[in-house]
């Protein structure tokens, strides 16, 4: 492969997708199902954890507290504490693990 025509590649797998994608769309006036064999009686359940997130996304945040962060690092002050985040780390791994 030369390195000259990648684009080349690049471009037609962007087209495959997009040709894909348009395939996937509702005919107008047509009911019931779409084309490319997805059925449009498919149902889609969302856990209890991604309805709480979607219920509770507020969009509020703690200006003040971003602005300290943000000052600590433009001063070379901030610290990480990597033992906290490994063991959160880890934490989350386990209990998506324990799920399963």
């Amino acid at each position: 492969m030369k390195i000259g025509n990648s684009t080349d590649a690049v471009s037609s797998t962007s087209t495959a997708r997009t040709d894909t994608a348009t395939q996937t769309t509702r005919t107008p006036g047509k009911t019931g199902s779409l084309e490319g064999g997805v059925d449009a009686s498919a149902k889609v359940t969302l856990s209890n954890v991604a309805g709480n997130l979607l219920t509770s996304t507020d969009g509020s945040f703690d200006a003040e507290k971003v602005s300290r962060i943000k000052q600590a690092i433009d001063n070379g002050t901030y610290k990480i504490n990597a033992d906290a985040i490994a063991d959160k780390l880890i934490n989350n791994a386990q209990e998506l693990l324990s799920r399963r």
